[in-house]
């Protein structure tokens, strides 16, 4: 297989060359018994910060060569997965071998001796059946086996002691039974059973050493020539610290980052090209290691078949149907990893020490100053896709299992000292921030940032992603040395216009946010503070004219607090509602509270009057209704309780003929009560219906 060197950046989501191809399409031969052992040794490797890193191993080979490369159980499936091999002087690759992972019980079945269901030696034994063996013991002979049976031995009483397995073996003097308990050995004579027995014993054994598996690849060549392999694997995302020295006003902040890369493979990294990528390539896992088996289904034939009725699934109708589709391709170039020029070994902070070439300087410097501090970037930074990645200068040596901190920025960096206030973060101080600018021309990762002022700690702060020239606050400490008080003041709503649509009034009114924040700065310096206030987009800002900064769901004010005073900073901020009134049922002090509205139009108000108009003619319809059938309630009334007194008066009396004349009049005034109220309930109808109807047909600006 003739292949150019491919970077490691590059061969990331390729697929195992499981046999590679000669130039002229066929496949490559296995290489010979002759074929010399190498050691692939690591001589590059890229990690992400998704949780993978790309491996790249490599050796010089001569001839016919073999690697062996050993991984855990669990990283074969990446290995199969993104493993690229190469051979690179006009030698070809064979095949790709490693141990298989089939299920333990479909192994062992396939031995002649089942070894699947832990068997004991009887059920051993019984599985042997017809095999000739040796038996030695307190009864030793030859034969061939016929079974094991249980012999149960019990009292007279019928309890049972115990059972005793004999074996039944046929030998030269005939059937003859042997207990089991007394066998000290027994030899198959059969040498093909024998080493089936002894694999399957073996593939049982190989249980217990399942944590590494072996991969091994075959070179077949002539010349002197490199071989490859490259492959993905899980490994711990590298991490990044930054040092912040705040400098005087007069030199500005220096930033040192450092990578934090730790080495969880079992092999040291001995002069590897190192490369740090940021960003979030998606990475999967995928079990391509476990065998699958499809189930098949077991045919007979016809003539065995029994005739069965069939079953028909639903069918659906048929549409003639005419689709045109147009595709669109784009190709991306991959990123490539540039030739690094050889290089002096950076400095490595490990755990536990500093190591690195050279001889301290005679006179330390006093502080904190990290320019010329004897620490430089041993990284180059560049973008690969959508990707950037660190590409260290010098080889890098790591031990196995251990970690190391290489310096990827190193220095000055654009930030302004500022105090930030948010009254959800603090209600009374501020805090000490920083307004930074990734001036450094690298995107720096996220993580934490030790800044120190004064050549004395100041605070820790949070560093998010950063792109170049990207700006972001961060803030380290609590600042006591200013306050911040809030003067809010309701305000109001003001009616903005009105309108009537079908029954229903319209109201827009304008709501105000007005604080004013009032900054004393106790400090013999002056400050900047940044004021932060929540925003959402229904929100009009009035005063100041612009706001510093917007962020989501804030406003940012910048104001200059000179030392020793006292500042104000006032915020005034509108939008405007929409609310909605039903008219056919609204209080009338609320109808009325619109007419006195200053925005309301001739016609809007014309409008209203007329359904004030209407409304006080159906209340009065209303009313008038309501007191005929009171009326009518208290004649009800009144005519059972003389019904009541008729039945305790003498009919022949004046006092029973005063009631009957009085029961008659009654009964009248419901009669004619009855009729009033019919026809006030068609007026108050009337009075609805022509509310209802005006109400309708109102559209009203």
């Amino acid at each position: 297989m003739h292949a150019r060197t491919l970077p490691v950046l590059a061969t990331i989501g390729t697929t195992l060359l499981a046999a590679a191809q000669t130039p002229g399409g066929g496949a490559a031969p296995p290489a010979s018994a002759t074929a010399a052992p190498v050691d692939l040794n690591v001589s590059r490797v890229a990690i992400f910060t998704s949780g993978v890193a790309f491996f790249e191993r490599e050796a010089r080979v001569t001839g016919d060569a073999t690697a062996e490369l050993s991984f855990r159980t669990e990283q074969i499936p990446d290995m199969i997965k993104s493993m690229v091999v190469q051979d690179l002087g006009g030698g070809r690759i064979g095949a790709i071998s490693y141990a298989s992972k089939d299920p333990i019980e479909r192994t062992l079945k396939s031995f002649a001796v089942d070894l699947t269901s832990n068997p004991t030696l009887g059920a051993l034994l019984n599985q042997l059946r017809g095999e000739e063996v040796e038996i030695k013991g307190a009864t030793s002979a030859d034969g061939v086996i016929v079974g094991v049976e249980a012999e149960t031995i019990v009292t007279p009483d019928g309890k049972v002691l115990q059972e005793i397995e004999k074996l039944t073996l046929l030998t030269a003097r005939g059937l003859q039974h042997i207990k089991l308990a007394d066998v000290q050995s027994i030899r198959l004579t059969n040498d093909k059973i024998d080493a089936e027995l002894r694999k399957a014993l073996a593939t049982l054994a190989g249980l217990h050493d399942v944590d590494r598996k072996a991969v091994r690849l075959a070179f077949s060549g002539q010349s002197e020539r490199t071989v490859r392999v490259s492959y993905l694997l899980e490994a711990p995302i590298w991490k990044t610290s930054y040092r912040l020295v705040l400098g005087e006003k007069e030199s500005k902040p220096f930033m040192q980052g450092w990578a934090t890369v730790e080495n969880a493979t079992e092999s040291d990294w001995n002069n590897v090209r190192l490369a740090l990528v940021s960003g979030r390539p998606i990475s999967f896992r995928m079990d391509l290691y476990t065998p699958l088996y499809v189930p098949r289904p077991l045919e007979t034939l016809e003539i065995y078949r029994s005739l069965r009725a069939p079953s028909y699934a639903g069918g659906f109708e048929v549409y003639d149907t005419a689709t045109n589709a147009a595709e669109e391709r784009a190709g991306r170039g991959r990123g490539t990893m540039k030739a690094l020029p050889p290089a002096e070994p950076p400095m490595i902070m490990q755990r536990g020490g500093m190591a690195g070439e050279g001889a301290l300087a005679e006179e330390p410097q006093m502080g904190l100053a990290l320019r010329d501090a004897g620490v430089a970037s041993a990284a180059t930074g560049g973008e690969v896709g959508e990707l950037f990645q660190y590409v260290i200068d010098a080889p890098v040596s790591i031990p196995r299992q251990s970690s190391a901190m290489i310096p990827i920025v190193n220095q000055e960096i654009d930030a302004t000292k500022v105090s930030i206030f948010n009254p959800a973060t603090h209600a009374k101080f501020p805090l000490n921030g920083l307004e930074l600018k990734n001036t450094t021309g690298l995107s720096l990762m996220q993580g934490p940032v030790t800044v120190f002022d004064g050549n004395v700690y100041a605070g820790d702060a949070k560093l998010p992603d950063l792109k170049p020239d990207e700006r972001r606050l961060v803030a380290y400490a609590l600042d006591l040395a200013a306050e911040v008080l809030i003067k809010q003041q309701p305000q109001p709503d003001e009616i903005v216009s009105l309108a009537i649509r079908k029954g229903v009034l319209v109201h827009r009114h304008r709501q105000l946010d007005q604080r004013e924040y009032e900054i004393k700065n106790k400090a013999d310096a002056d400050k900047v503070l940044i004021i932060e206030q929540p925003y959402s987009d229904d929100w009009k800002l009035l005063e100041p004219k612009e706001a510093y900064e917007r962020a989501p769901g804030l406003l940012r004010f910048k104001v200059s607090a000179p030392a020793g005073k006292q500042v104000a900073q006032v915020v005034r901020l509108e939008r405007t509602i929409e609310q909605s009134l039903g008219l056919s049922d609204s209080a009338f002090d609320t109808i009325q509270y619109y007419l006195r509205a200053r925005v309301i139009s001739p016609k809007v108000r014309e409008a209203l009057e007329r359904v004030v108009a209407l409304r006080t003619e159906l209340d009065a319809a209303v009313r008038a209704r309501g007191e005929l059938e009171k009326r009518r309630d208290e004649a009800t009334t009144e005519q059972a309780r003389i019904r009541e007194n008729l039945k305790t008066l003498d009919r022949s009396t004046d006092a029973y003929q005063r009631q009957l004349r009085r029961f008659d009049e009654v009964d009248e005034q419901i009669v004619s009560l009855k009729g009033e109220i019919d026809a006030a309930r068609a007026a108050e109808a009337q009075k609805r219906q022509a509310l209802e109807q005006y109400l309708l047909g109102l559209e009203v600006e």
